[in-house]
C-alpha cells in the first residue's frame, strides 16, 4: 500500500489531479560563480560574482542555499542558515574553490549527504555536517593554491576541523502532508565531547524579480500577530503560512544587495540581503526591520547541546486556506513515520531480494541523490544579451569580445532541470542528461521523458538543429545520445506498460532528425562521413586540445566523433522502425540511416590496407588520425576510450521489427548487394545471428575480439574497478607527439588531471568513468544477444578463464559496485584513504557519487556529487542482480529485455 501511495502521487501529478511536483528540491546549491549571474567584461564569472559577495548580493537569475527548497519557478525559497558562534559569517550556503583557486579546479569544501528522497518528494532527508570551530576559509583557499596539480587537493578533514568530533550532524527533513503542505524538522546532533552552542536559522525569502522589471506587486512577508507564524504573500503563488514550533525569534529583511558593502554607494533600503550575518555576528540590532516584515525572513532558534545529544526544530509550510490553523503541528510526528514508511517501501519495491543491505543502501542513496538533484533553472538569453549590447538583428562589435552564447537568442529556459551536479555543475549538460534519463526512468518516467524532450523544444534546440551543450559555451559539441535514450525511454515504458507513447516518440523523432542533420553538415568537413565535434565529452583524452584550433593547421579525423556518429545512425534506425509499426512512410527514414551508417562503417576502414584510415590491423584497435595541410595522415596511437566508442556503435534489430517492411527489406538487400565495398571489413548486416537477429556493428567478429582482447587485458583497460579510459600500457609507454617544436604527450593517469586543459577538473586520461562503462555493458550485451553463448573469450585477457560475453558485462558490472561497496576488509573503496569515512559509524555509510573514479583504487575524483551519471550504478545493481546466471544461459532473451527495457 505504502508503495501504491507514492506511485499514485505520481501518477495524480501527471493526471492533473494534485501538483505533487509542485514543491521540490528545486534550490541550487551555487549560484554565485554562474554564467548566468556575470556581468564583467571579459567573461570571468568565477571572478565578477564571489562567494563571499554571495551574501550581500542579489542574485538575478536563480536562488542558492542549504538544503533548500522552492516552489516549481523559484518564485518562495526556503533554505537552511547555521552559526556555530564562532564562524566570521553565517553558513547559508556551501563554500567551495573556484576554478582559478582549486590545484584541481573548482571543489566544493563541505561534507553534504543526500540520504533520502522520493520522486514525488513527498519524503526527503539531507545530512550537513557542520563544524564547532570557525570554518577554515582561508586555510583552505591558501593550502589549495599553493599545491601542484601533481598533489591532493587539500581536504575540509585535512584541516583538522573535525578533530576529537567537535561538529554537528545537522539533519533536514521535509514530509509533505499535502501538495503545498509541507512538514519540515530540523535536528542537530552534538557529536563532540562538550556542549556546544548552534544557531538553527531556517530562511523564507523571495526571489528578486521586482527590481529586474518583472510584471506584478512586490511580494511581502509579515509576521503574525501572535509571532508563531510568518505570512508569505506572493501575487502569482499566493498566500503561505509557515508556522515554526514553540520559542523562536523572527527576523526580517529585504532580498537586496548592500550596496554600501559592495560598493561603497547608498543602499537602497536600510534592510539588506545580509542583515541576519550583520545582527548576529556583527551584533547590530537595527540591521533589522522591527516592522516586522519584508521579502526574506529568518526564524532564528538558538540552542546549547550536551556532548552526545540532540535538539529539534519543528516548522510547516502551508498554503493558506484563509482560516485559522488551531493546532499546526498535530499529529506531525506520525505524518513523518508514514512517509518514512513509504519511502521504504518504495525503495523496496526498486531492490531485488536477493541484494543485502550494502547493496540497498548504494540503490537508495544513488537515486535519492538524483531526486536531490533537480533545480529550477531560468535563463533568457535574448535578455541577458541585451543588457550586454548585443542584438540578434545587428553584427557583434569589433571593438570588444563578444558575450558568450550570443548565437543563442532564442533561449528562454524555465524548467526543472535534473543537473549534474548543484554546486560543481549546477547548470544542465545535454549529454549527462540523456544518461540522467536512464536512471530516473526507473523512479520517474514521466520526468525522464520530460527532460529528454525539454532539449528538443523551440525555447532549446537551436534553430540549425543543434542541441544546446552547457551555459559556459552552448556551442560546444556534447555527443549526440540523445537518440539512444529516446529509444531507451520509449522501448522501457512500451515493455513495462505494454503500450509506448507514439505521439512523444514522433515529436522526439522529428526534433532529432534536425539534429542529425546539424552534425551532417557541420561536423563532417570534407563530406567524407568522417566526423569531428571539438571535444565531445571526452575533455583532456586526447594529444591536443580539440575544441581548439590544432598546431601546424591540420585537423582530426576522430574515430570517437565518427563512431558517436554511427551509434546516432543506429539509434535513428531504431526509432524509424518503431514508428514503421503504425506508420509504413518511416521505413523509408529507416532504409536512409541504414545506408548513411554503411558509408560511416566504410570510411572508418576502407578494404585494403591504408595509412589514412582508423583501423590499424596490427595493433587491432581504433585511433584518431591527424591530417596535414600538406596532405599526409599519422594515426595518434593513443589506446583510450576514443578507439573503444567503435565496439559501442552496436545495435541489433529482431526480426519481428521487418516483417511487415517489405519495401526496406528489399532496398537493403539492394544496397549491400550493388556496394560490396561498405560491407566488407564491418559486421554484414544482412547475417543473421541467434534468433533470426540481425546487427550492424562497426566490429566484424574478427575486429570485435582484436578489441575485447585489449578491452579485458588487466594491463590494458580491464581495472578492478571497472573499464579504464586509457590504457594502463601507457604508463610505460607514453604517447609522445612533435610539431612545430612544441612537444605533445599522453600519460596514462590513473587519478586527478596533470593538466589545465578545460580547466583541468576532471580527467579522461585513466580514471573510470560510470556512463561510458555502460555504454561498453550495452555494446557487450547487444554482441551476446547476436552471438550467443557459444561465443567466448578470455576473461581476464590470457587468465585462461573463458566467458561468454553477460557472463563478462556482470564481471564488469560487479567491479563498478565494488567502489562503493564495503571489502572484506570493511572499507569502501570510493573513500580512498580517508579514515572518517571508512571507519566512523557515523560517516561510514554515507555515500557519496562521484564525477569519476582513481582506475587503481577505486577511490572518488573530481565532483563529490555528480550522482547524475554515476547514479548508472544503482541500474546496474538492480538489473545483474534480477537473474542469475544459469538463468540467464537458459533463457538470455529475457534478460535483454530486461537490460534495455525494465
Amino acid at each position: 500500500n505504502e508503495t501504491m501511495n507514492e506511485k499514485k502521487r505520481l501518477a495524480d501529478h501527471y493526471d492533473g489531479v494534485a501538483p505533487w511536483l509542485l514543491w521540490g528540491p528545486y534550490l541550487s546549491e551555487r549560484q554565485w560563480g554562474t554564467v548566468r549571474e556575470d556581468y564583467s567584461p571579459d567573461g570571468d564569472a568565477w571572478g565578477y560574482f564571489s562567494h563571499d559577495q554571495a551574501r550581500s548580493r542579489t542574485y538575478k537569475w536563480g536562488e542558492d542555499g542549504l538544503a533548500g527548497i522552492s516552489d516549481d519557478k523559484q518564485r518562495l525559497c526556503f533554505a537552511l542558515a547555521l552559526w556555530n558562534g564562532s564562524d566570521p559569517i553565517l553558513k547559508e550556503r556551501l563554500f567551495g574553490l573556484t576554478n582559478h583557486e582549486g590545484n584541481h579546479g573548482e571543489d566544493v569544501k563541505e561534507y553534504y549527504f543526500y540520504l533520502d528522497n522520493t520522486p514525488s518528494h513527498a519524503y526527503m532527508k539531507y545530512l550537513y555536517k557542520y563544524p564547532q570551530g570557525p570554518f577554515p576559509y582561508d586555510e583552505l583557499v591558501r593550502v589549495n593554491g599553493d599545491r601542484p596539480r601533481t598533489e591532493p587537493e587539500y581536504e575540509l578533514l585535512d584541516t583538522g576541523i573535525f578533530a576529537d568530533d567537535r561538529y554537528f550532524d545537522v539533519f533536514v527533513e521535509y514530509a509533505k502532508l499535502a501538495p503545498d503542505d509541507i512538514l519540515i524538522r530540523i535536528r542537530a546532533a552534538n557529536r563532540g565531547p562538550e556542549s556546544a552552542e548552534i544557531h538553527l536559522m531556517p530562511n523564507l525569502w523571495f526571489r528578486n524579480t521586482w527590481q529586474w522589471g518583472e510584471p506584478g506587486e512586490k511580494p511581502q512577508l509579515i509576521a503574525s500577530e501572535s509571532g508563531n507564524y510568518i505570512r508569505a504573500l506572493h501575487p502569482s503563488l499566493g498566500e503561505y503560512l509557515l508556522f515554526v514550533e514553540g520559542e523562536a525569534e523572527l527576523l526580517f529583511t529585504e532580498n537586496e544587495t548592500n550596496t554600501r558593502r559592495l560598493y561603497g554607494e547608498e543602499n537602497g533600503s536600510p534592510y539588506v540581503k545580509d542583515a541576519y550575518h550583520e545582527y548576529l555576528v556583527g551584533g547590530r540590532t537595527e540591521a533589522v526591520n522591527p516592522g516586522c516584515r519584508g521579502t526574506k525572513a529568518c526564524v532564528c532558534g538558538t540552542y546549547v547541546v550536551e556532548p552526545g545529544k540532540e535538539t529539534e526544530m519543528r516548522l510547516r509550510l502551508v498554503r493558506s486556506t484563509g482560516s485559522e490553523t488551531p493546532q499546526p503541528f498535530a499529529g506531525f510526528e506520525q505524518v513523518f513515520q508514514e512517509r518514512i514508511r513509504e519511502a521504504d517501501d518504495f525503495y523496496a519495491s526498486l531492490t531485488p531480494a536477493s541484494l543485502g543491505e550494502d547493496h540497498a543502501r548504494i540503490i537508495r542513496q544513488a537515486l535519492s541523490g538524483m531526486l536531490w538533484s533537480k533545480q529550477y533553472y531560468y535563463y533568457d538569453v535574448e535578455t541577458w544579451l541585451a543588457e550586454r549590447g548585443s542584438d540578434p538583428l545587428r553584427p557583434p562589435s569589433k571593438r570588444k569580445p563578444a558575450p558568450r552564447n550570443q548565437k543563442w537568442f532564442h533561449m528562454v529556459n524555465s524548467d526543472i532541470i535534473s543537473m549534474p551536479d548543484k554546486w560543481e555543475y549546477p547548470w544542465y549538460a545535454a549529454w549527462d542528461l540523456a544518461f540522467h534519463t536512464i536512471v530516473l526512468k526507473m523512479v520517474d518516467p514521466e520526468f525522464a521523458k520530460h527532460q529528454l524532450d525539454l532539449m528538443l523544444r523551440e525555447n532549446y534546440l537551436h534553430p540549425n538543429g543543434q542541441i544546446p551543450a552547457y551555459e559556459w559555451n552552448f556551442c560546444d559539441v556534447n555527443p549526440p545520445v540523445h537518440a539512444w535514450a529516446t529509444q531507451f525511454n520509449y522501448r522501457s515504458e512500451l515493455s513495462s506498460t505494454g503500450r509506448g507513447d507514439r505521439e512523444w516518440l514522433k515529436h522526439s523523432y522529428q526534433k532529432l532528425l534536425l539534429n542529425f542533420t546539424w552534425w551532417v553538415n557541420r561536423k563532417d568537413p570534407a563530406g567524407h562521413n568522417v566526423f569531428e565535434g571539438g571535444f565531445l565529452g571526452l575533455d583532456n583524452i586526447g594529444v591536443f586540445d580539440r575544441s581548439k584550433p590544432l598546431p601546424g593547421g591540420g585537423y582530426l579525423d576522430q574515430a570517437d566523433g565518427t563512431a558517436w556518429m554511427a551509434l546516432y545512425c543506429q539509434n535513428m534506425l531504431q526509432l524509424s522502425l518503431e514508428l514503421a509499426q503504425g506508420d509504413p512512410v518511416y521505413g523509408e527514414m529507416a532504409v536512409k540511416f541504414f545506408e548513411h551508417f554503411l558509408w560511416i562503417g566504410a570510411a572508418m576502414d576502407r578494404i585494403g590496407e591504408h595509412d589514412d584510415e582508423m583501423w590499424d590491423s596490427q595493433d587491432g584497435f581504433f585511433y584518431d588520425l591527424l591530417r596535414l595541410p600538406d596532405g599526409t595522415a599519422t594515426r595518434l596511437k593513443v589506446r583510450s576510450l576514443v578507439g573503444l566508442l567503435p565496439l559501442c556503435a552496436t545495435t541489433v534489430i529482431p526480426p519481428e521489427l521487418l516483417e511487415n517492411l517489405d519495401k526496406l527489406k528489399n532496398r537493403a538487400r539492394w544496397f549491400v548487394k550493388n556496394r560490396p565495398e561498405l560491407i566488407a571489413n564491418i559486421q554484414d548486416p544482412l547475417k543473421q545471428g541467434y534468433e533470426g537477429r540481425f546487427m550492424l556493428s562497426l566490429l566484424n567478429e574478427s575486429k570485435l575480439r582484436k578489441v575485447l582482447s585489449r578491452l579485458l587485458d588487466e594491463d590494458e583497460f580491464f581495472g578492478p574497478y571497472g573499464i579504464r579510459s586509457i590504457s594502463r600500457y601507457h604508463e610505460k609507454h607514453p604517447y609522445v607527439i612533435h610539431m612545430n617544436g612544441q612537444e605533445f604527450r599522453v600519460d596514462y593517469l590513473p587519478g586527478e588531471s596533470d593538466s589545465a586543459m578545460f580547466g583541468g577538473n576532471s580527467n579522461w586520461r585513466g580514471p573510470v568513468w560510470l556512463p561510458m562503462n555502460v555504454l561498453i555493458l550495452r555494446a557487450l550485451m547487444y554482441n551476446y544477444m547476436y552471438y550467443g553463448m557459444d561465443f567466448v573469450v578470455e576473461c581476464p585477457t590470457g587468465s585462461g578463464n573463458e566467458m561468454n560475453l553477460f557472463q563478462v558485462a556482470a564481471e564488469i558490472s560487479r567491479r563498478l559496485g565494488n567502489i562503493f561497496l564495503r571489502n572484506d576488509e570493511g572499507k569502501r573503496p570510493v573513500f580512498g584513504d580517508a579514515a572518517k569515512f571508512q571507519d566512523d559509524p557515523h560517516w561510514r555509510d554515507h555515500l557519496l557519487f562521484y564525477e569519476y573514479f582513481h582506475a587503481e583504487t577505486g577511490m572518488g575524483l573530481g565532483a563529490g556529487h555528480q550522482t547524475g551519471w554515476t547514479g548508472l550504478v544503482a541500474r546496474l545493481i538492480q538489473l545483474f542482480a534480477s537473474i542469475d546466471d544459469k538463468k540467464a544461459l537458459e533463457d538470455w532473451q529475457s534478460f535483454l529485455i530486461r537490460f534495455e527495457n525494465k
